[in-house]
Parts: C-alpha cells; structure tokens; sequence
C-alpha cells in the first residue's frame, strides 16, 4: 500500500445498536484528541471510519458497498478508510484480502489502537487488529468530551448467553463489567458537560456486577449525582433480573418509567431451540412483578419471526403474547442466518415469505399497541427533556419518562426539563402543550 498523509479530517459513520453509537462517539473523541477535526457535513474526510453491526443478513455486503462508494467519490485521492466493529470482528482478514482501498481493520475491543494503526497506513503498511482484551480499551481511551442532553455510557460488553441465532458472543467476547469506580467517574464528567440523562448500555446491562455491587447498587449510586435527572439501560437479559432491580423501578426516581426486556418468541419450544433461559409464562410473570412495582411501566421487547421450525402454531403463540403484554413499543425483525451460528444449520429454515407474512402481521400488532399505549397518554402531565429545535419556528422535540417523542412549541432551551400537558397522539409521537419551563436550565 502506498504512502499517504496523516489524515486532518476524519468521520465516524455508525451503524446498528446503540452500543456502537457509544463506540462511534469514543472513537470520534479519540481521534480528536490526536489533533484531527470532525469533517463538516457536506465535505470529504480524509479519513473515514465504517463502524460496522454484524447483527443483521447482508452486513459485509453493505461495508463493500459503501467501500465502493467512498473510492469512487474519491477519484484520485480517496480517503483513508478504516473498517471498525462487529463486522471488522468476524470478518477482518477477508476485508483486508478482498477490499484493497481499505487501510486498517479493527475490532470493537481495540478501537483505543486506532492513533497507532493509523500511523502505520500513512508508513503506507495496511492494519488490523480484532484482539479482544478484557476491558484494556476503556482505560486507553480519553476523557468524556462536550455530550448532548442526553448520552449513553457502556457499562457491560459482550455475552456468554449463546443464543443460537447470535453472533455477538463471537464479535464482543465474553461478559465483561467495567469498574465501578470508572462508571461513576465517567458518569459525572457527562454531566459537567452537560448531560442531564444517561442511558447506561450493555449487551446484557443488568448482568453488570463488581465485587459487592450489582446492577440495582450502581443505580443507586448514579442517582445520586445531583444534575442527573434521568437514568435509563438496554438491553436487558430475563436471566438477569434480580429482586434489587425490579425494586430498583419503585425506589428509585431518577429511574424513567420504560423497561426493554426482549422475548424473542411467544412458543416455548422456539425458545429452548434458541436456548432463551425463559419461557413464555416466566417472562409474563416477570413482567408483572416489574408492573407491580412501577404501575405506569412502559414495555418494550424483541421478537425474531420465522426462526427454524417455527409452525404456524407457534408464531400464533407469539401473537398471543404480544396480546397479553400490551408493549408501548418493541422491535421486530425476521431470522436471518449468522456465519458461525448453530440456527445457521438447523433444519426447517423458513422461506421468505413465510417470514415477511408473518413480520407483516406481528408489526401490525405491535403498531396497534403503541398507538394505543400513546392514545392513553393523552391529558397526561409530565415532563419532557428537550433534546433539539423541531421542523416548525419554535417548536421542540424531547422525550416523555416513557421515551415517547413529544413535540411542543414555546420558550424553551435543549437540555431543559420542562413540564407539558400531552394533547395529542399518534402512532409515532405526541403534541403536546408547555405548561413550566424548568427552574434549572443545562449548562
């Protein structure tokens, strides 16, 4: 590869989960802190990070593409193009054989290498790196800069639950849980820049747990921090809730109102093919012991159609949840066969069209819920976190406690809390009328 000049410019381009916005975020200060700048939208980087999510089909074929996209806007200088994240992870060493215009491969555990690995594209040597340290790169990278009003914090990384359709436990390693110290640390500096809601991330958050402290001990603390008004996670595993954590929900108040806790399937049967450690009976009773202890509680939850084997029968048994439970919102998707996964390999996959009717009917279920969850708000009083300037002259958009989108027009600031009367619904977010701007405004 030939020689090239030490990137100025650099742009991050996240795709996927939550966490890999959190690492996008990380990579992009650690890249500034190296002296270079975020390249402005609308021009060309001279460096570019594909920061990758391996969880949905066709993830490579869409890095080679916007590989493609990047040499051809180039023309004779194209930038430096780095390929980070999950799919870097499973697939560093075809990247590197079969895209050429690619300089450096790194894996989501080693990102706080990249200033190195750069150094040695502009030598003009190719890089990659998918080691998987435990925890090494948290300590490397830099300190929190200037976040929004609202800001995730990685707590846990990686899964030792092996389901059967997952390849995270081959892309983010083994369960990890970051020192407590170094949360609450971290935690503080994104509210002295102004953070005043965090939502605390992990591929299994709630299996976070130091020494003595588990999860429900480290909301405690957080809660105290006094210009923190908001705490929220995702995505939580059922075989990690304890009693502390659904307590957590009725003590504490900083802890919004909204629990993520995935399903997958309705059938018991798809379930233990998965090997889910739950059944459809134990999750509802779950979910009714976080009801009783948060009334107001808004549900949300992931399901996969048309897992191998899936009948008929049993996708009417996921139907027949999604009834019972009442979700203010969920997620949904269909099977797609991960490389390296034992459902890759199962016998009865399920034709696309099978998987589409059904998506199709599980959505519309979905959709019909959360619109009713949103209609049933109407007249409430609550308070919203503006987190940015709506379409409309003096209109603002923010999130209620139960992470529904509200707009509203009047005097108001992003990083305020203000309190509103919800007017109006509809499937996707509310109106809403300013009744008190917040004493206290963000910094």
């Amino acid at each position: 590869m030939r020689q090239t000049r030490a990137p100025e410019t650099f742009r991050v381009k996240s795709f996927g989960c939550q966490m890999n916005v959190y690492d996008g975020e990380r990579m992009a200060e650690l890249l500034a802190e190296q002296g270079m700048r975020a390249a402005p939208e609308g021009t060309e980087a001279d460096l570019v990070v594909l920061n990758t999510c391996h969880i949905r089909e066709k993830a490579a074929e869409k890095v080679y593409s916007d590989i493609g996209r990047l040499v051809k806007a180039g023309g004779d200088t194209p930038p430096m193009i780095a390929v980070a994240g999950c799919v870097a992870q499973a697939e560093g060493e075809e990247i590197m054989a079969r895209a050429p215009a690619v300089g450096l491969v790194v894996g989501p555990q080693a990102y706080h290498r990249l200033p190195a690995m750069i150094e040695q594209v502009v030598e003009g040597k190719r890089a990659s790196d998918t080691d998987m340290p435990a925890d090494a790169k948290f300590a490397a990278l830099p300190a929190r800069r200037r976040v929004g009003p609202s800001a995730f914090l990685t707590i846990q990384e990686g899964c030792d639950k092996f389901c059967t359709y997952c390849v995270v436990p081959y892309t983010r390693g083994a369960e990890i849980s970051r020192p407590f110290s170094d949360l609450l640390r971290e935690a503080e500096t994104l509210v002295e820049h102004g953070a005043r809601e965090i939502t605390l991330l992990g591929q299994n958050v709630n299996a976070w747990a130091v020494d003595e402290v588990g999860f429900d001990g480290l909301l405690k603390e957080l809660a105290k921090i006094p210009e923190l008004r908001r705490i929220r996670y995702t995505t939580s595993h059922p075989n990690d809730v304890t009693e502390g954590l659904i307590r957590a929900h009725a003590e504490i108040e900083k802890l919004m109102p909204y629990l993520h806790l995935p399903v997958q399937s309705g059938s018991d049967r798809v379930l233990k093919a998965m090997n889910r450690s739950h059944t459809a009976d134990s999750y509802l009773r779950l979910l009714d012991r976080f009801r009783a202890a948060r009334p107001d509680l808004a549900l949300s939850g992931d399901f996969i159609v048309g897992f191998p084997g899936e009948t008929d029968a049993e996708f009417e048994e996921t139907l027949r949840l999604v009834d019972a439970v009442g979700y203010a919102q969920a997620f949904s998707f269909k099977y797609s066969p991960r490389p390296g996964t034992p459902a890759a390999t199962m016998d009865g996959q399920v034709p696309g069209e099978v998987m589409d009717e059904r998506l199709q009917r599980l959505q519309a279920a979905i959709n019909r819920d959360q619109l009713a969850f949103n209609e049933a708000s109407i007249g409430k009083r609550c308070q919203v976190l503006v987190e940015r300037k709506g379409k409309k002259p003096g209109q603002w958009l923010g999130k209620s406690p139960w992470l529904q989108s509200v707009h509203f027009e009047g005097e108001a600031a992003i990083g305020d809390v203000v309190e509103v009367d919800l007017i109006q619904a509809g499937p996707n977010s509310l109106a809403a009328v300013l009744v008190q701007r917040a004493a206290s405004q963000a910094a």
